[in-house]
């Protein structure tokens, strides 16, 4: 019998794309012979081995934790006011002594942003990565003026973290330096394979260490968890390579600028741009704080090199011929403010829009971003500039995720007893899961989870765990998890319905001083709000009786006053505005 448990647990990435974090625990048993206790309600639909199981305290001690990733998520529509979403790791917070490190995959910002918001509180662990991600990182800390552990792997190197035994694999993505990561446990092994595809000639370093990948499986891996978001794409993933050549023809018929944006923290996407611009003579200016950062960053490591008589600057580049100038611009997602979108609406002082100027979208909208890009678009080709995006030219842009064919080879390189995709939808774990089933891996061995639900591994079997309470952490412009689902509906409710105050203005016998006042914005047409609002404030006025009201409990007196106007309002306009009751007593 194994005297040890691995349990894993996604605290983000495992339906939602970004915000991604995952979770090892390593167990040892304290007695001889364990049980395991029912699991919360509610997961039968979930079938595996055994049934749904807790571990008991009294007879498993957690010994060590391995956290892999901790990246921002991107809000939805509804979320007005919120610019990112970061993991919830309250169930970390009282078990910061057990964690021996954060490993990060790659650089992207849904995989390395939220660091910095949970550093502290996860106990400052040390931070495993390679030499870009490792330089990102450093970067996003000092706008919070810390300096985090950050270690540099070695590729193939083994590393220690208390029963965990972990080595670094080389594979390409969509950014330079991109690993999976080989977990070995008293347990079995676990093949953690994040954002990737097979890339046979990446634009930057080398190809995927196909050696190291089937080593793995030589080995023996117990579960394979797996990027899944090509899941629906048939074939293979097409090269960053054909970006590039892109690039040169697209440049070579360019009479003007030639502007080109995309991931401020796609280096290799950027590093292409910039190899044909040297190839045409063309001076190279980036715009966009990120992106300037990450530049210099990438410039800084080696992994970016430019003539020197080849880097230009903002305030040069209307002085100079057209046809000598290579943009390379954040904002490709459309972002309000963001460097495109302040060429878009004529707001750089420095640069302006021409015709003949050429800017080339090479990424695809987040899904959720369309309406912005598309208008983004609209507002550069109005200016006269030959825009070219995916529609248009579909070699402008090659997706970091594998297709089909890469899935496969990956199910068939590892050969793992378990499977678990990650870094998709729901949709997207279910169109995986036939993958596997068509390779011949039975559909109970192929674990579709949420966010939350964890596996227990003992040995050669799976027990689902109970499940780890999370909730979304918003971050705005004014903190961390200060809004709230009340805080969003109020938002949601002002931008849809509009807003009243009344101020209302009463005597120590609870009877009206003044006429009530009743203010709006955004809720009714000026023609029509007089007449309306005089019939609002009679309403109220109704609402106190000759002889006053008990002015003791001036919350319930609110209360009182704000459902009325709310019925009155409902039955006269059929809305339901953001109601404000303020109570002057003189």
């Amino acid at each position: 019998m194994n005297n040890y448990i691995v349990r894993f647990i996604p605290l983000g990435g495992i339906v939602g794309v970004t915000k991604n974090m995952y979770v090892y625990e390593l167990y040892k048993l304290k007695v001889k012979t364990p049980s395991f206790a029912k699991a919360s309600e509610g997961r039968e639909k979930l079938k595996v081995n055994v049934k749904n199981t807790r571990i008991n305290p009294e007879e498993y001690k957690l010994q060590d934790i391995l956290i892999v990733d901790c990246g921002i998520g991107f809000p939805e529509a509804r979320e007005m006011g919120v610019d990112f979403v970061i993991p919830d790791i309250d169930y970390l917070k009282d078990k910061t002594d057990k964690i021996r490190a954060i490993l990060l995959s790659h650089g992207h910002e849904d995989h390395i942003t939220a660091l910095p918001y949970h550093y502290d509180a996860l106990g400052k662990p040390p931070l495993y990565t390679s030499k870009l991600t490792g330089a990102f990182i450093q970067n996003k800390f000092k706008e919070f003026n810390k300096t985090p552990n950050v270690q540099i792997v070695e590729y193939g190197k083994q590393y220690q973290f208390g029963g965990f035994r972990t080595q670094f694999i080389n594979i390409t993505h969509s950014i330079p330096d991109a690993m999976h990561i080989l977990i070995n446990t008293p347990v079995g092994n676990f093949y953690h394979g994040p954002d990737y595809k097979f890339d046979l000639t990446p634009p930057y370093g080398k190809g995927p260490d196909f050696y190291a990948i089937t080593k793995a499986g030589h080995d023996g891996v117990l579960c394979l968890l797996s990027d899944s978001l090509g899941a629906e794409r048939e074939g293979l993933t097409l090269s960053e390579a054909i970006v590039g050549k892109t690039f040169e023809d697209e440049m070579r018929t360019c009479k003007g600028k030639f502007i080109m944006t995309t991931f401020s923290s796609n280096i290799s996407r950027i590093n292409q741009c910039v190899e044909a611009a040297i190839k045409f003579n063309r001076k190279i200016v980036f715009l966009g704080r990120s992106m300037k950062e990450n530049t210099d960053l990438a410039k800084d490591i080696g992994y970016l090199r430019i003539p020197q008589n080849l880097i230009g600057r903002d305030n040069e580049v209307m002085k100079s011929p057209p046809n000598r100038i290579c943009l390379i611009v954040a904002g490709s997602q459309g972002q309000y403010m963001s460097a495109l979108s302040k060429l878009a609406s004529d707001m750089n002082k420095n640069i302006k829009i021409k015709y003949g100027d050429k800017v080339i979208f090479s990424s695809d909208p987040i899904p959720g971003n369309e309406n912005e890009v598309y208008g983004l678009i609209e507002e550069l080709a109005m200016k006269g500039a030959d825009v070219v995006y995916s529609d248009i030219n579909d070699q402008l842009h090659a997706s970091g995720h594998g297709s089909q064919e890469d899935l496969k080879f990956l199910m068939r390189f590892t050969n793992p007893r378990y499977m678990i995709p990650i870094g998709g939808t729901i949709r997207h774990q279910r169109q995986y899961q036939k993958l596997a089933m068509d390779l011949g891996y039975e559909s109970k061995n192929i674990l579709t989870l949420k966010e939350g639900e964890t596996v227990i591994f003992e040995g050669t079997e799976v027990r689902l765990g109970e499940v780890v309470d999370t909730k979304q952490v918003y971050v705005d412009a004014y903190g961390v998890g200060d809004v709230g689902n009340v805080v969003l509906r109020d938002r949601l409710t002002l931008a849809e319905e509009g807003m009243v105050v009344a101020v209302i203005t009463i005597d120590k016998q609870g009877r009206l001083a003044n006429r009530p006042k009743v203010i709006t914005r955004g809720f009714v047409f000026e023609k029509t709000e007089s007449v309306l609002l005089e019939s609002a404030v009679k309403s109220v006025e109704k609402s106190f009786n000759a002889k006053g009201e008990s002015i003791a409990d001036l919350s319930g007196l609110k209360k009182k006053v704000a459902t009325q106007m709310e019925q009155f309002f409902y039955e006269e306009t059929g809305r339901r505005p953001l109601l404000m009751v303020e109570m002057i007593e003189v």
